[in-house]
């Protein structure tokens, strides 16, 4: 008789004991996975640290923003010498508008000729070790560029195929639209396998 009973007892406490581990086991179900919080953690945290937030750098440009094409004009000013064999001269654009407006980076330029603006030889390279900060043109005012102009008869004529030009087709950074700059004292190679003859630096203050 006291064997029946100490397995009836056995028997209960054992059922008790699994019907704990089933209460324990669903209680620490969450536990195992990540729950939503107030505090805004977890994926919500995640997709916020990821959003770009203003820097608060100078690279927007000032002012009235972007300087117009229409509103520039150019001029070909005297420069600082030049190495044997090329000259350095000076692109000056003046800000004709009525207001103020800015310029960052390399102007695009090419020699132009046959009286009717078509490009003669390779557009300029850019000298990206010059300074390229922004430029704020007042109405009246300039941004200037230097332009290295390697001379053409520093070539085989066969290999080079001189041609007096006209000027200069000049792109203002960022802008699609271009300006004619006149300068009859220059030469440009119009052979495919001619070297690039210009160089120009970045846009800055005087």
């Amino acid at each position: 008789m006291a064997n029946t009973r100490h397995v009836r007892t056995s028997f209960a406490a054992a059922a008790v004991a699994a019907a704990v581990a089933i209460i324990l086991t669903g209680c620490g179900g969450p536990s195992s996975s990540p729950t939503p919080s107030g505090s805004g953690s977890g994926s919500a945290s995640a997709s916020s640290s990821s959003t770009p937030r203003p820097t608060g750098t100078s690279t927007a440009v000032p002012v009235d923003g972007q300087c117009a094409t229409s509103d520039l004009t150019g001029t070909i000013a005297k420069g600082g010498g030049g190495a044997a064999g090329s000259v350095e001269v000076t692109l000056v654009l003046t800000n004709n508008g009525s207001a103020s407006c800015a310029l960052q980076g390399w102007p695009g330029v090419s020699f132009v000729g046959d009286g009717n603006g078509t490009q003669l030889g390779k557009a300029a390279d850019f000298d990206r070790s010059t300074p390229h900060e922004t430029v704020t043109v007042a109405p009246g005012g300039t941004a200037q560029a230097p332009l290295k102009i390697t001379q053409a008869l520093n070539y085989p004529e066969a290999d080079c195929g001189p041609k007096q030009a006209d000027g200069f087709r000049v792109y203002p950074p960022g802008s699609t639209e271009s300006l004619f700059v006149k300068d009859a004292d220059v030469t440009a190679c119009t052979k495919d396998s001619a070297p690039t003859l210009l160089v120009v630096g970045a846009l800055a203050a005087p």
